[in-house]
C-alpha cells in the first residue's frame, strides 16, 4: 500500500501545491506573451503565496493532532493516493512544468487541471484538519474555485 500519510504530513502536502502552484504560475507570468494572461497568472501566483501562509498555519495548529481512529485507515490510504497521482505534491515540479509549455491556451489547460485536482485533494482535506481550522479550508476551496472560473474565462478569451 505505501506510505500512510499522518494529517500534518497531509497539510505539508498542501504547503506543497501551492509552492508548486506559485512556481508555476509566476513562471508563466515571466513566458507569457499576451497582457491579459499575464496579468491572471501573476494574480494566481499572488493568490497561492497567501494559500501557503494559510496552511501554514493550519500546519502550526495541526501538528498535535491525531487523525480521527476511524480515518486512520482506509481515508489516509485514499489520500495516499490521490498524493501520489498529483503531480503538484512532488517538490520542484511548479517551473519545470511552466516552462514545458508551448502557448498560453496549453498553459491555460494545465492551471485548469492544477486548480480542479487541488479542490479534490483539499476536500479530502477537511476530513483530517481540526474543526476549528474547516472554515480556513472552505475558503481556500472556494478560491480554488474562483481561479478555475477565471482560468476558464481567459481560455474562453483567447
Amino acid at each position: 500500500m505505501g506510505n500512510i500519510f499522518a494529517g500534518s504530513e497531509i497539510v505539508e502536502l498542501g504547503i506543497q501545491i501551492e509552492k508548486n502552484g506559485r512556481d508555476f504560475y509566476s513562471t508563466l507570468a515571466k513566458k507569457s506573451k499576451d497582457p491579459s494572461a499575464q496579468e491572471m497568472f501573476r494574480y494566481l501566483a499572488g493568490e497561492e503565496e497567501k494559500h501557503i501562509a494559510a496552511f501554514q498555519g493550519i500546519l502550526d495548529s495541526v501538528t498535535k493532532y491525531e487523525l480521527p481512529q476511524s480515518y486512520s485507515g482506509d481515508y489516509a490510504a485514499y489520500m495516499n493516493a490521490l498524493a501520489s497521482e498529483y503531480i503538484f505534491t512532488q517538490k520542484n515540479k511548479g517551473e519545470a512544468i511552466a516552462n514545458s509549455t508551448k502557448t498560453e491556451r496549453q498553459a491555460i489547460d494545465l492551471g485548469i487541471g492544477f486548480e480542479k485536482d487541488s479542490i479534490i485533494f483539499y476536500e479530502g482535506m477537511k476530513k483530517l484538519v481540526p474543526e476549528h481550522e474547516l472554515g480556513i479550508m472552505e475558503k481556500l476551496i472556494a478560491q480554488e474555485q474562483d481561479h478555475l472560473r477565471k482560468l476558464s474565462d481567459l481560455k474562453a478569451s483567447l
